[in-house]
């Protein structure tokens, strides 16, 4: 009897852990970019990026339609998209990375977890190796991804008219925000 109840236990174990899911995922993640200098600042939102983190390898993918991010004036919401992205020649940006240290996560129970992912982010034509530094927050069976770290548009073929040169930051400041719930095929 004890060894048929042990058994059961065994299988009904493994039957939940091959069941837990491997994949999280949002089409709702929000990244944002932030420019100061002393003649102007500039801050745009983008609340339609799409985010897969798969728990069993670290692979981290973000994509975002350019044409998503929002501006507080039409003016500057045209000028990047035309000017500076050439968002209908280039209409979407990736980031495809791995978290390092995986197995420093436990994502079987609540808790927060510093990371770095090193990853490749690409906008318009050009891809570039980088690692950002990150917090992963699981909670109530959701994973919140949150991110802060800066880019060079001039690293990404982002050329900058000398005309408003002064009025955008050298560093821009991205922040990733990702809330996201197990994949359901």
């Amino acid at each position: 009897m004890k060894k048929t109840t042990l058994l059961l236990l065994l299988i009904g174990s493994a039957i939940v852990t091959t069941a837990q899911t491997t994949k999280y995922f949002t089409r709702s993640a929000h990244i944002d970019f932030y420019s100061h200098t002393p003649m102007e600042d500039i801050k745009a939102d983008n609340d339609q990026v799409s985010a897969l983190l798969n728990l069993v390898n670290g692979e981290f993918v973000f994509t975002c339609l350019i044409k998503s991010f929002v501006f507080p004036k039409a003016l500057m919401q045209e000028h990047f998209n035309e000017d500076y992205m050439e968002s209908d020649k280039f209409p979407k940006s990736t980031f495809n990375g791995k978290i390092k240290d995986l197995s420093k996560i436990d994502f079987t129970k609540d808790g927060e977890y510093s990371v770095l992912v090193d990853g490749k982010l690409t906008m318009k034509d050009k891809t570039n190796e980088i690692e950002v530094p990150g917090t992963l927050i699981i909670k109530d069976g959701k994973i919140t991804a949150r991110s802060k770290f800066k880019i060079r548009p001039e690293d990404y073929n982002i050329h900058i008219s000398a005309m408003v040169k002064e009025k955008i930051a050298k560093e821009l400041e991205i922040n990733v925000d990702a809330v996201m719930e197990p994949f359901k095929k």
